[in-house]
């Protein structure tokens, strides 16, 4: 019954994807990186909501934190006060991410913190253009939407926010061609791509990229929405490269995945760009960003990450888990590529060259792009008990993200599960011919 009014008064079509895809479960019990259904079905989460479940499902300590808090019956959003929690939340998150960025302003979503990112910068440099990466997810609002290329995401939408311009993803020599007109505010970009198939550029790419943003006066803006929070083995993607940001957006990992929040860190002299005066001391605000709950979880979660070293944890179990990948890979001609940093991890696929699987690949690819990685999905799920998904700019990259928890034998799991996949898509035409009748059935009008 639930299912039927979801798709009656929500989103019709998001139960008709997760219907065709098999992945409709009624979870009713998440800890770790164990995923419970309601018929008792246990399911290996490796996807980690995006990358919000860095510390596991329901945390016991992150659970009891927010009961203490609530037993207190202290204030949570007031907006006539100056909550504490935010600014200690505030320092603790100086330090992590460099003593730099000396101020904070907190939101509610990372789409938020793009939107924040972009207002300030602007602010700042009395300049209106914002430059962004190909390839880019930065989130659905309008502002942060003018921020990505893709046509599935804009179709509809448009126009959006003037100004905005693009480069292929750390291309320095672009990068410096669109720096040198002075025309920019800031360059808005992930340190490691995710939706565009786990890209990770190297160190030196970084280094020339920020040097470039500081000769020509424009922010170097980075978001670390899926990457923050100790998801690469550092606790931000962006110290594995040397670079110093003007600013960083947090979000997703922050709380465990328990309340809603995001963070904007950012040099003091930005800062004081918008909140100049006491007359504009509300000129840039969200109902529920310093909320108690909220800043209690996120203080929590940095409690867990330091006291259960699970940035060091990200690092040893990612690379444990592309060494696996990687022997597997060659195993199967469809494996192309595994690429990742941490716990952020992608399986790039590509079509096939011996003539039965290109002519049943092919079949796949007229019907729609993302119809192999996604029956990919549906097959690690229904028949290994396995939840992930492709990234949503490159359609043939699988997500190997589980949370920083995930123990050697889950790692493990996984990897038997995956090399069983392959093997029955190489091998076996079940896979192929189950697909392109769920494939035709999903594509008909409903």
């Amino acid at each position: 019954m639930s299912t039927e009014l979801y798709a009656r008064h929500v989103n019709d079509q998001w139960v008709r994807l997760l219907q065709t895809l098999g992945t409709d479960m009624d979870y009713t019990r998440c800890e770790g990186t164990r995923l419970t259904t309601a018929a008792g079905r246990e399911v290996l989460d490796f996807l980690s909501g995006y990358c919000v479940y860095n510390v596991g499902h329901n945390h016991p300590r992150l659970v009891a934190a927010l009961h203490e808090e609530l037993d207190r019956k202290g204030p949570t959003m007031l907006q006539s006060h100056v909550p504490p929690l935010a600014g200690e939340l505030a320092a603790r998150l100086t330090e992590l991410c460099g003593k730099h960025l000396v101020r904070t302003v907190f939101m509610s979503t990372g789409s938020e913190g793009v939107e924040t990112a972009i207002k300030f910068a602007r602010a700042h440099t009395h300049r209106s253009g914002i430059l962004h990466a190909d390839g880019a997810f930065h989130g659905l609002t309008c502002g942060a939407l003018s921020l990505m290329g893709g046509a599935t995401w804009r179709a509809d939408f448009e126009p959006l926010l003037p100004g905005i311009e693009s480069i292929p993803f750390l291309d320095v020599v672009a990068l410096e061609k669109k720096l040198a007109t002075g025309r920019f505010a800031a360059f808005i970009v992930e340190p490691v791509q995710g939706e565009n198939g786990i890209l990770v550029p190297t160190a030196a790419d970084w280094q020339r990229a920020a040097e470039l943003c500081r000769r020509h006066g424009t922010l170097l803006v980075m978001d670390e929405v899926q990457t923050g929070i100790g998801r690469t083995g550092k606790f931000l993607a962006t110290h594995h490269f040397g670079v110093e940001p003007d600013m960083v957006i947090l979000a997703k990992a922050l709380s465990g995945g328990l309340m809603p929040v995001s963070a904007v860190l950012m040099r003091d002299e930005i800062c004081r760009s918008v909140y100049s005066s006491i007359d504009r001391a509300l000129i840039h605000a969200s109902t529920f960003g310093e909320n108690t709950l909220s800043m209690r979880a996120a203080l929590t979660v940095l409690d867990i990450l330091r006291d259960e070293d699970l940035c060091t944890r990200a690092e040893h179990s990612g690379a444990m888990l592309r060494e696996g990948l990687r022997t597997l890979a060659g195993k199967y001609e469809m494996v192309q590529e595994i690429r990742g940093i941490g716990l952020l991890n992608g399986i790039k696929f590509r079509p096939p060259s011996s003539l039965r699987l290109k002519l049943l690949y092919a079949s796949f690819s007229r019907l729609h792009p993302a119809m192999f990685g996604q029956l990919m999905i549906r097959e690690l799920h229904r028949h290994e008990g396995i939840l992930t998904q492709i990234c949503g700019n490159d359609f043939l990259v699988v997500k190997a993200a589980p949370p920083l928890t995930a123990s050697e034998a889950e790692i493990g799991r996984f990897l038997q599960g995956f090399d069983r996949t392959l093997d029955r898509i190489h091998t076996r035409m079940g896979f192929w011919g189950q697909g392109l009748a769920l494939a035709g059935r999903a594509l008909r009008p409903a």
